[in-house]
């Protein structure tokens, strides 16, 4: 028995016309990562690597501790940091790689299927053999290539859109990290101030100057405030813990401090014209919810192609027909028969006609447009929200800096003045100074919430999962920090 050359004629013609895809056997999983680093770099100003060998990690560790070597990090050098050092991150850049493979394997021609029979029945005995292949599959091989096509480009986009995410994420978790550490220095001297009037209170309380109502109003005020600061170390240390957390770092690296202070409001607001265009434009996960739709487009192309027949093989073979005769002496006469032989082999659509997948596949399609249009819709709002939480956070930041801020300290300087004079009790004097520090709380959280919607404005226009709502709470709520 041997092949059948008719046969390896038909499995050679996948390959005459297998021009759209081709990989060799080095196939370099990494393939399409340079457009997630570009695009990612065009966006944030940073570099992403993926690791995927002890070399590479080894020259990420080093970067890593060069930019943790400083002893304050600043927010470019956190994101920075993540971008490199996040195992997150990098498990969303192995989808590429997954999705390459696939479109690796749906390039590859189905392997064909060998069978050998063996017939024999008295005198007369057979030897078959086929080698059969799905015609189906090969019918359909470009069109399966088109949509494993769309899902690399779809993965590669996700794995911008993680990208810009995790930067995102970490920045403003840096914002959040250094207000909680700035509002130590604020309730650190209310604490001071409410130590001061308790103590006094106390003295003039035994010398029966001031009633004890009043005494008992300023060591309440220092139980509350010593209490307060408590709250605050412990909502800093777990706001860092968060950015340590993004970052990567662990160990030796958890050395590392944040600023004392948020940095000072910018002179001049970034120019944002066509906000919504802009979004439209840029977004990540829009284009990637137009892929999707592409997708399935071409996925229904594919089901309607094979509505009624979804198993085609064609077989191709020898037959050996061996048949043993007695003749009259005693003798045997042996006589051989090779003939070829061809088998086709399908379903036959009595039960499934293949409407249900072919009307599954209008819904999917379906669904996916209503989707991408609802998206469309969201993201012109949210880049509207975005941009308004800039701009008004930024207005309400520069109101305390330059209105509420000045008088507070005029209000205490004079109060200085008039104690000074003996025109005024220190009780005043201490009350005017805990109302100061109060004020300079009100405008550090007006300049943490500027920053947070800073860093959303930019995800609301590129894409960051939803980081532009969260920049775009204004949030007044007198809140404490820690020593770090």
């Amino acid at each position: 028995m041997r092949r059948s050359l008719k046969r390896l004629t038909i499995l050679s013609l996948p390959f005459a016309l297998s021009g759209c895809v081709t990989f060799g056997e080095n196939f370099e999983p990494g393939l399409g990562f340079d457009y997630v680093a570009n695009r990612s770099g065009e966006t944030i100003g940073k570099d992403t690597v993926w690791i995927q060998n002890t070399a590479q990690a080894a020259v990420v560790n080093q970067r890593v501790s060069q930019l943790l070597a400083s002893r304050y990090v600043s927010a470019d050098s956190a994101v920075q940091i993540a971008l490199l050092n996040n195992k997150g991150l990098q498990a969303a850049y192995a989808e590429i790689g997954l999705s390459v493979t696939e479109l690796w394997q749906e390039s590859l021609l189905e392997n064909p299927s060998l069978s050998v029979g063996y017939m024999g029945i008295g005198a007369a005995r057979t030897i078959e053999g086929f080698i059969a292949s799905n015609i189906i599959a090969l019918m359909t091989r470009d069109r399966r290539l088109d949509v494993a096509e769309v899902r690399v480009m779809q993965a590669k986009l996700r794995a911008v859109e993680r990208t810009l995410s995790l930067a995102t994420q970490t920045r403003q978790a840096w914002v959040e990290a250094v207000a909680a550490w700035e509002s130590v220095g604020y309730l650190n001297r209310a604490k001071t101030a409410a130590d001061a009037a308790a103590e006094l209170a106390a003295e003039l309380g035994r010398t029966g100057a001031i009633p004890r109502p009043e005494q008992a109003r300023e060591q309440a005020f220092y139980a509350e405030i010593t209490g307060q600061v408590a709250e605050a170390r412990l909502s800093a240390r777990l706001a860092k813990e968060r950015l340590i957390r993004l970052m990567g770092v662990w160990g030796r690296s958890l050395d590392f401090e944040v600023p004392n202070a948020l940095p000072d409001l910018p002179g001049s607001l970034r120019n944002q014209n066509s906000i919504e265009a802009q979004a439209l434009q840029n977004r990540v996960d829009l284009q990637v919810a137009k892929l999707e739709l592409d997708a399935l487009a071409r996925s229904y192309g594919l089901t309607q192609a094979t509505r009624y027949v979804s198993d085609l093989e064609l077989a191709a073979g020898l037959e050996l027909e061996q048949e043993i005769e007695e003749e009259e002496d005693g003798g045997e006469t042996e006589s051989n028969k090779l003939s070829g032989a061809v088998e086709v082999s399908f379903q036959i659509p009595i039960f499934d006609s293949g409407q249900a997948r072919l009307r599954r596949a209008e819904f999917a399609y379906l669904r996916a447009a209503n989707l991408l249009a609802e998206k469309g819709i969201n993201i012109r709002s949210e880049a509207r929200s975005a941009h308004q939480a800039y701009r008004s956070t930024h207005e309400i930041a520069r109101h305390y800096r330059s209105s509420v801020i000045p008088l507070s300290r005029i209000i205490n300087e004079e109060a200085v003045l008039t104690y000074n004079a003996m025109l005024t009790s220190p009780f005043n004097l201490l009350a005017d100074a805990r109302g100061a520090i109060n004020s300079n709380i009100l405008f550090l959280n007006a300049k943490r919430s500027f920053w947070l919607a800073d860093a959303g404005l930019t995800a609301a226009i590129y894409g960051g999962g939803g980081a532009a709502e969260a920049g775009g709470e204004v949030e007044m709520a007198e809140s404490g920090g820690a020593e770090h």
